[in-house]
């Protein structure tokens, strides 16, 4: 039986993200063999301060998102926000991460080693950059921190560098924004599988994501169930 593919759709910046991020990490370990994840990025804060500002302009500006976000996360004991997250530090946009992203998401593809030890990076990347600037109020979209963070993990700098110099990082980055666009994915974090025909929007807990790849895993092709 081929794999279920899940198309994860998320913004490196999205708090929703962060706190989601545990339960796909659940989701690889108890379906090691039965679903692949594969990660697009939706530029939800392509301009940040100018959307936040305006969003949240007559609820107190960034200060009272700042709020919004730690009170969200607090509620999440797993992970950890700085308290001057978005006032701290305001990143000018998450798309200078999900090049990043995609240069070594495209570096993988093409076999190239990113790490020391020749395992792969690409998600554990993800996850560093998020917490780097939720736990740690990191500018992310500084190509310096990326490339910083980058070598605490042991992946070297050339490949993605080469990635973004030839083009090919704007290419899979063009992809995503292609699949973002026919797939209408609005919202961060989005789930998409089952050839697109489940969706899963939003703060989705670990037990709705479970059920839905039960149903298809159980339920022959065609044939799924009316209940």
């Amino acid at each position: 039986m081929e794999p279920i593919r899940v198309s994860c759709f998320t913004d490196i910046l999205c708090v929703w993200a962060y706190i989601a991020q545990v339960r796909l990490d659940e989701l690889e370990h108890h379906f090691p063999q039965e679903v692949v994840l594969e990660h697009h990025f939706v530029p939800i804060f392509g301009n940040p301060r100018e959307r936040l500002e305006a969003r949240w302009k007559d609820r107190g500006g960034l200060g009272a998102y700042s709020e919004h976000v730690r009170g969200v996360a607090a509620k999440y004991p797993h992970v950890t926000v700085h308290p001057d997250v978005w006032v701290g530090c305001v990143p000018h946009s998450s798309l200078s991460a999900h090049l990043f992203l995609c240069a070594l998401r495209h570096c993988e593809r093409a076999g190239v080693s990113c790490t020391a030890d020749g395992s792969p990076a690409f998600e554990s990347m993800i996850w560093a950059l998020r917490r780097a600037f939720f736990a740690e109020l990191a500018d992310i979209s500084d190509r310096s921190v990326q490339f910083t963070i980058a070598e605490r993990l042991g992946i070297p700098a050339g490949p993605i560098e080469q990635a973004i110099a030839s083009g090919e990082a704007f290419a899979e980055m063009g992809r995503d924004l292609e699949l973002v666009r026919d797939q209408s994915v609005t919202v961060s974090p989005t789930l998409i599988f089952n050839e697109g025909r489940q969706r899963l929007n939003g703060n989705v807990g670990y037990r709705v994501i479970e059920a839905n790849i039960r149903e298809l895993l159980h339920t022959p092709p065609g044939e799924l169930s009316w209940c």
